[in-house]
């Protein structure tokens, strides 16, 4: 399946671009990537050749700090060239440490978190009124809930009855140095969104049938928008990196790395 190889490649990339520059959100980044890779294979509508393209699906990742595996993707892609992705972290690369819409296929600058989805709900609304029939899609992390401007959001999407706004909810359970639930219970969520008139979905979010298939379902939704809980892993795809917190910060190593490699081409 083509989504499953460039999860595979979009792992292996990221790592070398974290390793390279010691950088950190190595774990934050492959809970993701199987979504990513879905959407970007068999679920969007887009043209890497012409970024900008009007009747193009949006994509937006609130969670910034999760750049790398977007970085990867979009590069795999051929939105840029990889060669493009040994130069991430660099003072001179528009590939920042955090999304930045100076990449080509990035549509918003994200890193403080809350920012994400109110942005996307805006873009979702200027579509309706400006009569483009597309999607936009947004991923948030599951603590990155407990901002306010979240549910200001949700609120305004469901008014408005935002049938092209798609949020994913990367739902982990870990943030920079504890659990969710310890930080801020948020669950349950699906009578939360329930009660702000969304749609609610939950699916694994490293099953690319299940994911394939629950964005299908999605499209028959109409007149509100739809929110997709992915039950996720954070360092998903390297055993010694799964559901451990320290690799939201962490960078592997030499010997790290090429073990993590391995493990990633054999699965």
């Amino acid at each position: 399946m083509e989504s499953i190889e460039l999860s595979k490649n979009i792992r292996v990339e990221s790592l070398k671009m974290v390793n390279r520059i010691k950088g950190s959100h190595i774990g934050s980044a492959f809970s993701i990537v199987d979504i990513l890779s879905v959407l970007y294979t068999e679920v969007m509508l887009y043209d890497a050749k012409n970024p900008n393209l009007r009747e193009r699906d949006r994509f937006i990742l609130s969670k910034g700090h999760a750049c790398c595996s977007l970085y990867a993707c979009l590069a795999l892609k051929g939105f840029f060239n990889t060669d493009e992705l040994k130069k991430y972290g660099d003072n001179d690369s528009n590939l920042m440490n955090h999304v930045s819409h100076k990449v080509p296929g990035v549509e918003f600058s994200t890193g403080s978190l809350g920012h994400g989805l109110p942005f996307a709900v805006g873009k979702a609304l200027a579509m309706k009124l400006e009569k483009i029939n597309s999607n936009i899609y947004v991923i948030i992390g599951d603590g990155e809930l407990a901002e306010g401007s979240n549910f200001e959001a949700m609120l305004f999407a469901s008014h408005h009855g935002l049938d092209n706004l798609t949020l994913i909810i990367d739902h982990n359970n870990l943030q920079s140095l504890t659990t969710v639930d310890k930080t801020l219970k948020l669950t349950p969520f699906k009578e939360k969104f329930e009660s702000f008139g969304w749609e609610h979905f939950e699916v694994d979010g490293h099953d690319h049938d299940e994911l394939i298939k629950s964005f299908g379902l999605l499209k028959c939704v109409i007149n509100k928008p739809k929110v997709i809980v992915a039950k996720t892993t954070k360092g998903k795809g390297v055993s010694f990196m799964e559901n451990k917190v320290e690799w939201h910060y962490k960078a592997p190593g030499d010997e790290e790395l090429a073990n993590a490699i391995k493990e990633i081409r054999n699965a």
